[in-house]
């Protein structure tokens, strides 16, 4: 048996609680900024992902217009910094709705860095760091989806394997729910089956 929930006679902030419930785990955009007067901002966006690989292209979705948005449509840069479980509480912190003008990187203490390619600031603690310049942004109801060309990558030695990032080095957190967070735990591995190589659906095998 199962419950059916109709977005359209539900409140807009009751289905919300609904997707994010079920739409889980979420990886963790944590946005840095830049104003034009050159007040750096921080903030997470847990509504992030891979748009293109060809150009390199990642998105993160703005629900409302926050100072992460208004920095990005004024500058057309940002920098996306990966939300290690390290860093749990300071992700946390640059989550509070601070004034308008007020950088997370000096509230919340977290030491920053000089990017490469853009003026927005890196996290220094994160492992890595995606320097992006906003290729495209798209209004859909009361969200604003950002497109970001990443036009650098950084990623810390102590993370990397043989050259390559390694989750249980990583180790990302992830947004769930209410106020719940997530992190990798058991990681699983299984090859994608070439049709060549097909022997039936798995259950049968």
């Amino acid at each position: 048996m199962r419950t059916d929930f109709d977005p359209a006679a539900m409140s807009r902030n009751e289905f919300y609680k609904l997707l994010t419930a079920v739409v889980v785990p979420r990886p963790i955009a944590w946005v840095s900024t830049m104003s034009h007067d050159g007040t750096a901002n921080l903030a997470p966006h847990s509504f992030f992902t891979i748009a293109s690989v060809a150009p390199p292209v990642v998105q993160f979705s703005s629900v409302g217009r926050k100072d992460t948005l208004r920095n990005v449509e004024a500058t057309g840069q940002f920098v996306v910094n990966l939300g290690s479980e390290a860093l749990f509480e300071q992700i946390n912190d640059t989550g509070t709705d601070f004034p308008h003008g007020v950088s997370e990187f000096e509230a919340a203490g977290i030491a920053s860095e000089p990017s490469l390619r853009v003026k927005p600031l890196r996290v220094a603690a994160s492992p890595v760091a995606l320097e992006c310049e906003v290729h495209s942004t798209l209004g859909i109801g009361d969200s604003t989806v950002v497109f970001g060309r990443v036009v650098h990558a950084v990623v810390s030695q102590d993370v990397l394997v043989d050259g390559h990032p390694e989750i249980s080095r990583l180790k990302p957190l992830s947004r769930l729910g209410k106020d719940e967070w997530g992190t990798v735990g058991g990681v699983r591995e299984i090859s994608r089956i070439r049709h060549a190589d097909w022997r039936g659906p798995a259950g049968g095998r």
